[in-house]
């Protein structure tokens, strides 16, 4: 998949294309319905398909201190749309002077001139331009004279997650804070991810007999509430079954919140420097003090049993 940063980055030779815009935060499951759609379409139509996205997150411009927690990092973002089937991502640097283009302009410079779209896809709720003025109705109209078809797609895909309500990355960032990984998982059709570089904390872990993996976490992160989870470390492309920490350590009265992973049965890991994902599967318990180290330790060895319980049940699932 060709990864575009910038209108500029653009092949200047760029033919016809599919097209499909958004923040795609998370690509979950209703993200999929769409970028589906399109990457089909761009199949039946025997040309590329194309998705636009934003960053920042428009909303951290129009209202500053507004960014939403993320839900996957754009390179994972990308991972996860090259695996749909996208031809190329175009990641468009959203600042003060792109967020007053109106929608007409909007529809110009981007799908016109340089994407030369045959068709758009998207959602009946897709808003575009200055103040979020340009309507699907408004794209459609414009298709007319700039030869470019517009279909909607109105699928709405739904499950148990929030009560049976349509799934949105607004759902999966709720669950997520709440620890219920189940409904998030169900939502974006996998299990959340956390990614960051492993730093040195205060090596309490090691000193326990359980050494983990201190993720510090990119800015804006959606990350689970505190808690301890089972699910997976992965580091240098293994996939490692762990029993994570989210929290500030109450048990040490420590201030700073951390996502700290135990990769279970590895001995001699170092990971400090490296790139790592933290994929949560289930909630396991919540934070606790504990009145001596033994009780800690009592606790901290039936976290690692049940989240290898909880992980080999899984996979084996799969």
């Amino acid at each position: 998949m060709q990864r575009w940063r910038g209108l500029e980055d653009i092949p200047q030779d760029w033919g016809r294309s599919v097209v499909t815009i958004g923040s795609y935060d998370g690509v979950h499951r209703g993200h999929q319905l769409i970028i589906g759609r399109a990457v089909a379409t761009a199949r039946e139509l025997g040309v590329p398909s194309v998705v636009v996205t934003f960053d920042p997150h428009p909303s951290e411009v129009v209202r500053p201190g507004s960014h939403p927690p993320i839900l996957a990092p754009y390179d994972r973002r990308a991972e996860l749309m090259a695996g749909l089937g996208v031809d190329a991502l175009l990641i468009l640097p959203f600042t003060a002077e792109f967020s007053q283009l109106s929608p007409a302009d909007f529809i110009v410079k981007v799908l016109v001139d340089k994407l030369h779209a045959l068709a758009v896809i998207e959602g009946p709720n897709f808003r575009f331009g200055h103040r979020a003025a340009g309507t699907v109705d408004f794209l459609r109209e414009l298709g007319s004279t700039y030869d470019y078809r517009v279909e909607v797609v109105d699928l709405v895909e739904r499950g148990e997650a929030g009560g049976g309500v349509p799934f949105s990355s607004t759902l999966a960032r709720r669950l997520v804070a709440e620890g219920d990984m189940d409904g998030a998982a169900e939502v974006l059709g996998r299990p959340h991810r956390v990614e960051g570089v492993v730093v040195r904390g205060a090596q309490r872990g090691r000193e326990l007999g359980y050494p983990t993996a201190n993720v510090e976490t990119r800015p804006h992160t959606a990350i689970p509430a505190d808690g301890v989870y089972a699910g997976w470390l992965t580091a240098d492309g293994e996939r490692m079954p762990a029993a994570i920490s989210v929290g500030t350590n109450v048990q040490f009265d420590a201030t700073e919140r951390t996502v700290e992973a135990y990769a279970i049965d590895r001995v001699g890991l170092d990971l400090y420097g490296k790139h790592v994902a933290v994929d949560f599967l289930a909630y396991v318990r919540g934070m606790a003090k504990f009145e001596s180290l033994d009780g800690l330790l009592e606790a901290i060895a039936d976290d690692v049993k049940r989240a290898r319980v909880l992980t080999d049940t899984y996979d084996l699932k799969r």
